[in-house]
């Protein structure tokens, strides 16, 4: 296959939870960009729409589904509906997260639970009934988005000056991410399906100055994620240029996790 050819989704159907959200919108415009039809879901289907029209506005192929991560029968209902319209599902981009609660001195038990039922339950389903079509199908392709807190403890040095701070259902859920990547991978390759994380730094979105700052001074690169980081790992991943890749989590942190 010609090295270009790798990389391109041409025919693809990609879904991607919270595909308007922050991480969300970039690798929903890089799969589309490399041809793939991508379904954005969430809760919020408005701004879905919105997203799938802007980036309709460019010529991308992007479409807009209600998903809520917090019913089993909303997942079901998604993929019963992506299947009815477009006949497969080839890649599932599992992004969508809640943040709830802060660190452990104010996190409650009700914002836990509320994290667990959408990051750690929600999750699970969404691998499930997703990868029981891909099953049917014999092929597919499943990457998680985790994150550096997944894999090491914060720094809550980096929040200093400001009111930021880590959550740490976060941690726990995306530090479980990873190892159920690894599990499903080993589950699913005897069907032609493979699982991958990737596990981004942080993003430089509207962050004040200093924790930009304090944050850059952390990275060996001297900086924050920007979306095209997020959309080189995403294509990869999900395209036949990572064929032979499965159970892995890339890490996309400026060299974070190297130091």
């Amino acid at each position: 296959m010609n090295t270009n050819d790798l990389f391109r989704l041409d025919g693809k159907i990609a879904l991607v939870t919270g595909g308007a959200g922050i991480y969300g919108i970039h690798i929903t415009r890089a799969l589309a960009e490399v041809g793939a039809h991508v379904v954005i879901a969430s809760r919020n289907l408005e701004q879905c729409e919105h997203a799938a029209e802007e980036l309709g506005g460019d010529g991308l192929k992007v479409s807009a589904m209600q998903l809520d991560l917090g019913s089993g029968e909303s997942i079901s209902s998604l993929c019963g509906n992506i299947v009815s319209k477009f006949g497969k599902l080839d890649i599932l981009f599992n992004n969508a997260v809640a943040r709830a609660g802060g660190d452990p001195s104010t996190v409650t038990q009700e914002d836990w639970e509320a994290a667990m039922q959408i990051n750690s339950t929600g999750f699970f389903l969404s691998c499930k009934i997703f990868g029981e079509q891909m099953i049917k199908q014999r092929s597919g392709v499943i990457v998680n988005i985790s994150s550096i807190y997944g894999v090491v403890g914060p720094n809550f040095n980096i929040y200093e000056g400001t009111t930021m701070t880590s959550p740490a259902n976060y941690a726990f859920a995306k530090g479980g991410m990873i190892n159920f990547t690894r599990y499903m991978a080993s589950y699913y390759g005897q069907y032609g399906i493979r699982v991958n994380a990737i596990s981004p730094g942080g993003f430089q979105t509207d962050q004040p100055d200093v924790f930009i700052d304090n944050y850059s001074k952390q990275t060996p690169l001297g900086r924050m994620a920007t979306d095209d980081d997020i959309k080189g790992a995403a294509v990869f991943l999900a395209s036949d240029a990572s064929g032979y890749i499965t159970g892995q989590n890339l890490m996309v942190d400026g060299g974070w996790t190297a130091i």
